[in-house]
């Protein structure tokens, strides 16, 4: 797809490998500096369109489209970069991006702001599927009664052994009230931690103390922990934020009209 601006640039949006935009997709990592909920799809055989964006037969960023998976059937853009020296065109390459792949929907987290400005200008029914938190806060939550410790095999998790060392157990009376894990499947050094209450066990901050702990164990391995939750889950919201987690950001959701 090319397209020419009121200055007479010829702008374009074509088809490209995950090779050819892999040096822009380090400097979008470096300017994100944050947990990059999406970055792992690129590597998925098939999971990814990838498009480079050039100016004046010039490559000056990359757009990326998530066509497998959750976006089966429904093709989603969801990262887009461009040099800073080319940003005055912003709008305009994003426009001949969205021409050239056709999609209709566009998924982004708010804390990246080019493609966050994007979808509020080109998007509507623009929605939050989760919120998404980092660590700010250091806790010494210690419930009576509750004790931490790493995931074994007999805990029946249902996980690799090599993923045990960054899974863990809350124990109540010899009992495994809740359980679970870090999982890298974001760009490192950031790791996701997740967990679960038994339904007897809820209630009593056990959810919190397991989270306070996994974030001492993602430390201990040299990772950033991070979170995230629907934002109608308020028993996750409250969990999360005893723990020392804090909102940064939502990821949202918009449909495009072509």
């Amino acid at each position: 797809m090319t397209a020419h601006t009121s200055s007479g640039m010829e702008l374009s949006a074509n088809q490209t490998t995950l090779e050819e935009i892999g040096a822009w997709r380090d400097l979008y990592r470096q300017e994100m500096n944050c947990q990059i909920i999406h970055d792992s799809i690129h590597s998925r055989p098939g999971w990814t369109l990838e498009y480079v964006l050039k100016a004046g037969g010039a490559a000056v960023g990359y757009g990326s489209i998530a066509v497998v998976g959750p976006w089966k059937d429904k093709p989603t853009l969801y990262e887009f970069y461009v040099l800073p020296h080319y940003r005055s065109r912003l709008f305009d390459l994003f426009a001949v991006l969205l021409a050239a792949s056709g999609v209709n929907r566009i998924e982004t987290q708010s804390n990246d702001s080019l493609l966050t400005t994007m979808l509020h200008t080109f998007a509507h029914d623009v929605t939050s599927e989760s919120i998404l938190y980092h660590d700010k806060l250091t806790t010494a939550l210690a419930p009576a009664g509750a004790f931490f410790r790493r995931a074994a095999c007999s805990d029946n998790l249902q996980i690799p052994a090599e993923q045990l060392p960054s899974h863990g157990v809350v124990e109540v009376g010899g009992a495994v009230a809740a359980k679970g894990g870090i999982l890298f499947h974001y760009n490192r050094p950031y790791g996701d931690i997740y967990m679960e209450v038994a339904e007897p066990f809820r209630r009593r901050g056990l959810g919190s103390y397991l989270v306070q702990e996994l974030k001492r164990v993602c430390y201990e391995q040299g990772n950033i922990p991070s979170a995230r939750c629907n934002p109608r889950n308020v028993a996750s919201r409250k969990t999360l934020q005893k723990a020392g987690f804090v909102p940064c950001g939502h990821i949202l959701v918009g449909s495009v009209s072509q």
